[in-house]
């Protein structure tokens, strides 16, 4: 199967979070979408593991953050590839309550919306919340929204494992596509910020496209150094878990 055609669904990327009494928690969604106009309802889709979906569960309210296009892996990486059960999310985020005491981020964002949740529908993994909007702003009309394919094509991030479009053994080729494969016993990293893999077995020459890529996330991740091979990059990644971390 082409699984690529998955990546022709078009989506925008938002900061979906919800309250659970004085904590907060929020994560990045690409599953945001406006079902009716009167009275509006947002659908949001969560995984059922995440922590952010817990709360709405709990509170029955959540916002939505509309995220500016221009942003990097810095900034989206503790919202993606960390979990609120880890690191305190809000902390030094700019952010806002709103009418129902849900949090609204205000970092990066163009529009917000607030609802109160009227309809719960379990989807497999998932779970779809359908929220009347309360209240919502615009607080910049000139700035373009990020969108998925903005996210993989340019700033080269990938979709966190709890994501609806992370795609996992959908993704490897088929048989008929798929390359002879080769025995190693190499193991694979998965940067702690961005999700990036780092594979030895696979590790390319182009040592030009891997520096622009860190780079977006150094200020989190600290240096990027590259020695005589760049086979050999020194950075801080953790070793590939078979389960994720909830976000």
């Amino acid at each position: 199967m082409k699984t690529e055609a998955f990546f022709k669904l078009t989506y925008g990327l938002y900061i979906l979070s919800s309250r659970d009494g004085n904590k907060f928690n929020g994560h990045i969604s690409n599953t945001v979408f406006q079902v009716t106009a009167q009275p509006p309802r947002i659908a949001v889709a969560t995984h059922h593991d995440n922590l952010t979906t817990e709360f709405i569960k709990k509170s029955r309210v959540f916002s939505v953050s509309a995220l500016q296009k221009e942003v990097d892996l810095a900034f989206l990486g503790p919202w993606g590839f960390k979990s609120g059960r880890e690191i305190n999310k809000f902390a030094n985020a700019n952010y806002k309550i709103g009418k129902t005491g849900a949090p609204i981020v205000l970092d990066k964002t163009i529009a917000w919306y607030e609802c109160e949740v009227e309809e719960v529908i379990e989807v497999g993994t998932h779970v779809i919340f359908i929220g009347k909007v309360v209240d919502l702003d615009l607080i910049d009309a000139s700035a373009k929204p990020l969108t998925y394919d903005y996210y993989r094509d340019v700033i080269k991030g990938v979709s966190p494992e709890n994501s609806p479009t992370y795609l996992g053994d959908y993704s490897k080729p088929s048989k008929e596509e798929s390359l002879p494969e080769k025995t190693t016993s190499a193991k694979r990293y998965r940067c702690t910020v961005c999700g990036f893999i780092y594979d030895p077995e696979a590790a390319t020459h182009h040592v030009e496209f891997l520096e622009a890529r860190l780079s977006k996330i150094f200020l989190i991740t600290g240096p990027v150094r590259f020695v005589e091979s760049p086979r050999l990059i020194l950075f801080p990644l953790i070793k590939i878990k078979k389960k994720s971390r909830s976000a």
